[in-house]
């Protein structure tokens, strides 16, 4: 038993720490994206950067692919986990009194920001793998901000990001926080830290919101 509950803190631990780093990269997607309301131009000179820089793309970027997968590989693995540990079934079970909608659907959000990904990256990932190593193309350092408007131009689309965004807020309201719990962190600084994550779970996401509704709006 002992060993079960020691492999558990361990995944949690190995989640947790996955979270934050994905949280790290949010924020600077976030950053770039925002320039696309603010500046074309810079938008342009920040994604030619990501696009072509080598510590970007042959080890930044699979680093960050290799932590979404891990990300959600541990979540299935610790769901699956917690659901054969319950031996008891209970006839009646207030979930809400003894835990937060968010924190009992954490698995369900995250199918739907997993999907959203999957939309992400045939939109924006897979077309510059294409531009660049399939067709061939020399660099362009201005087509980044038409690219990225085109995208909204459909209602079913954008649509889609808003709401994948909102289940973003719901995953995150619980589990940046929870993440914290996780690998340890408990002092006098937990009650400012856990309105930080609160925070940043609602503005991050809606700042998100407001590009796609900017851009699809400046389509019409």
């Amino acid at each position: 038993m002992g060993g079960l509950i020691k492999s558990s803190v361990a995944k949690k631990f190995a989640m947790a720490l996955s979270g934050l780093f994905l949280v790290l990269f949010l924020a600077q997607h976030f950053t770039i994206n925002i320039t696309s309301v603010i500046s074309p131009d810079l938008f342009n000179e920040f994604s030619h950067f990501m696009g072509t820089n080598f510590v970007v793309q042959a080890i930044l970027q699979p680093v960050l692919i290799f932590g979404v997968v891990f990300h959600f590989v541990m979540g299935f693995i610790l769901e699956a986990h917690n659901r054969s540990a319950r031996a008891v079934s209970y006839v009646s079970y207030k979930g809400n009194a003894n835990s937060s909608w968010m924190s009992r659907n954490m698995i369900y959000s995250g199918l739907v920001v997993l999907a959203f990904l999957g939309l992400h990256f045939y939109d924006f990932w897979v077309p510059e793998l294409v531009h660049k190593y399939v067709e061939s193309h020399p660099a362009d350092a201005t087509r980044y901000y038409e690219e990225t408007v085109a995208k909204f131009e459909s209602p079913v689309r954008t649509g889609l990001y808003v709401i994948a965004f909102i289940f973003l807020m719901l995953h995150l309201l619980h589990g940046f926080s929870s993440s914290f719990q996780s690998i340890g962190w408990n002092n006098k600084y937990s009650k400012g830290l856990r309105g930080f994550t609160v925070a940043y779970a609602i503005i991050i996401p809606l700042g998100f919101i407001f590009i796609a509704l900017y851009h699809y709006i400046n389509n019409l």
